[in-house]
C-alpha cells in the first residue's frame, strides 16, 4: 500500500533527517575527540619522558653512590697521611722514619688519584643534574599539554554532548507529528541507503546531489501531491517544495 501523506508533513521530514545528520556528525565528532586533540599522543609521549626520567634519576643516584665511595676512599687516605705524619713527627729511628716517608708518598699519591676521580664523578653527578633538570622541564611541559587538551577535550565534550541532547529532543518532537507509515517507511530507507529524506531542489536531489532526469521529473509532476516518493538515485523519501523547481 502507498504511503502518502500532506507537503506540509513530508516537508517536517527535512528537519528529521536534518536532526539525524546533526546527531550523526556529534556522535562522530564524539568517538574522535581524543584523536582529534592529540591526548593518545600526548600520553605516549608523557609516559616516555616519564620512563626516561626514572632512567636518569636510578643513573644519578648510581652516581651519587660512587661519589659517596669515593669520598670515604679519600678520607681514609687523609686518615692515614694524618697518622703517618703525626708518627713521623716523634719517631727517633731513622729506619722508621724513611719507612714513614715512603708510606706517605705513596698515600699522597693515592690522595691524589682518589681525588681525580671524585672530580670526575663529581662532573658526571653534574652532567646527571643538569639532564635530569631538562627532563623533569620536559615532563612539566608536556604534562602542561595534556592537561589543555584534557580540558578541551571536556569542554567539547559536554558541547557535543549538548548538541546531541538537543537534537534528540527535537527529533523526538518532530517524530511524534509524522503518521507510523510515513516514519516506518524513513527508517526503513535511512538504515539501508544512509538517508531517510532528500530534499528535490532546483530539479537536484540533495541526498545525492544528482540532477534528476526529465522523465523523472515528469513523473513527479503528474504524482499527487500527497504521495509520497522515492528518490531514484538515492532511495531516499524526495520531498518537494516550492524550491523543487518542477
Amino acid at each position: 500500500m502507498a504511503v502518502t501523506a500532506s507537503p506540509e508533513i513530508q516537508a517536517r521530514l527535512l528537519d528529521l533527517a536534518a536532526c539525524d545528520l546533526a546527531i550523526q556528525r556529534a556522535s562522530v565528532a564524539l568517538r574522535g575527540l581524543s584523536d582529534s586533540l592529540h591526548i593518545p599522543t600526548l600520553e605516549a609521549a608523557l609516559e616516555d619522558i616519564r620512563g626516561r626520567l626514572h632512567e636518569a634519576l636510578v643513573e644519578k643516584e648510581s652516581i651519587q653512590a660512587e661519589l659517596t665511595r669515593a669520598e670515604s676512599d679519600v678520607e681514609l687516605v687523609e686518615s692515614r697521611i694524618a697518622q703517618d705524619e703525626e708518627r713521623l713527627v716523634h719517631t727517633a729511628s731513622a729506619k722508621d722514619a724513611q719507612g714513614l716517608e715512603h708510606e706517605l708518598d705513596s698515600l699522597k699519591k693515592r690522595r691524589s688519584d682518589l681525588e681525580d676521580i671524585e672530580l670526575a664523578i663529581m662532573e658526571r653527578l653534574e652532567q646527571a643534574d643538569s639532564a635530569l633538570s631538562g627532563l623533569e622541564a620536559e615532563r612539566a611541559t608536556a604534562e602542561g599539554a595534556l592537561s589543555d587538551a584534557r580540558s578541551q577535550l571536556d569542554a567539547k565534550s559536554a558541547e557535543l554532548t549538548a548538541e546531541r541532547t538537543t537534537q534528540e529532543a527535537l527529533r523526538g518532537t518532530i517524530v511524534s507529528s509524522l503518521p507510523e507509515d510515513l516514519y516506518a517507511l524513513y527508517e526503513r530507507q535511512r538504515e539501508r541507503y544512509g538517508v531517510g529524506a532528500s530534499h528535490l531542489r532546483g530539479g537536484v536531489s540533495s541526498a545525492s546531489g544528482v540532477a534528476l532526469t526529465e522523465s523523472d521529473l515528469q513523473d513527479i509532476r503528474t504524482a499527487a501531491p500527497d504521495q509520497v516518493m522515492l528518490c531514484p538515485d538515492s532511495n531516499a523519501i524526495l520531498v518537494r517544495t516550492s524550491e523543487s523547481g518542477l
